[in-house]
């Protein structure tokens, strides 16, 4: 039988995959910078006999793919906040607190850095660039921005977050359900790079901007779930069994 009244200690982190990887995405990012590939794959989505980026005035990217979708998690992450107040006053939902506690925590730290960053770093849209139509000058992420009277609002990549925000799922999901943790995992996944290419053909990010965003909402969702749900299992502690044992 399984049980769900009882939170399960957790399976050990391991370290060199949930910090090694993004560490080494990160590496290779920065050193991306010394490459053209950024500007490379944005020219792929750029037509300048037809004006600009394949997917600027594109009913879908623009109205389904980044407006509708953005609502849509947004109607559940108010569904998460609204489970989470209930789970102080209703039965069923109390097993579950600090579950909910932590997905709400991990959406709301994973969406609501990216305008203060967006902010500080200053770094322009593509859209903006004179090598796609604009006026703005081209700068590393590292470097200093030339002057303007518009400084850029592109770094990190908003809509990129709102589907890279449900590696809360994997996270919350992980010592109850491992298997509908790992496939909550390949859906934030795949949405967050869905909703990157969408808008890398409407010209508003390039690559590197989304997978910093991925790797930003990998670690805020990790550190969430550290510090709200991860329990060790003590060596006189049973594992307690969460998932049906496969014969």
């Amino acid at each position: 039988m399984v049980s769900t009244s009882i939170r399960p200690a957790s399976r050990p982190l391991n370290a060199w995959l949930y910090l090694g990887v993004p560490a080494v995405a990160a590496t290779l990012l920065i050193l991306l910078e010394l490459t053209s590939l950024d500007m490379d794959l944005a020219k792929l989505f750029y037509d300048p006999v037809a004006g600009g980026f394949i997917g600027r005035h594109s009913y879908f990217l623009e109205t389904v793919l980044h407006d509708r979708a953005k609502q849509v998690v947004i109607a559940f992450s108010v569904l998460a906040i609204l489970g989470f107040v209930g789970s102080f006053f209703i039965a069923r939902l109390m097993p579950f607190k600090r579950e909910l506690g932590c997905l709400v925590l991990s959406l709301g730290l994973a969406t609501s850095f990216v305008t203060p960053m967006k902010a500080v770093t200053a770094v322009q849209c593509p859209w903006s660039l004179e090598q796609f139509g604009g006026h703005e000058t081209y700068s590393e992420l590292l470097s200093p921005r030339p002057a303007t009277e518009k400084p850029g609002r592109c770094w990190p990549g908003g809509h990129a977050a709102t589907g890279f925000t449900l590696f809360a799922l994997f996270f919350v999901l992980r010592d109850r359900r491992p298997r509908l943790a790992r496939a909550a995992f390949v859906f934030a996944f795949t949405l967050g790079s869905v909703f990157s290419i969408g808008r890398m053909m409407q010209g508003a990010h390039f690559f590197s901007h989304n997978v910093w965003t991925a790797v930003f909402c990998w670690l805020i969702c990790l550190g969430a779930y550290y510090w709200t749900l991860y329990r060790p299992m003590s060596s006189a502690e049973p594992q307690t069994l969460t998932e049906p044992v496969n014969a």
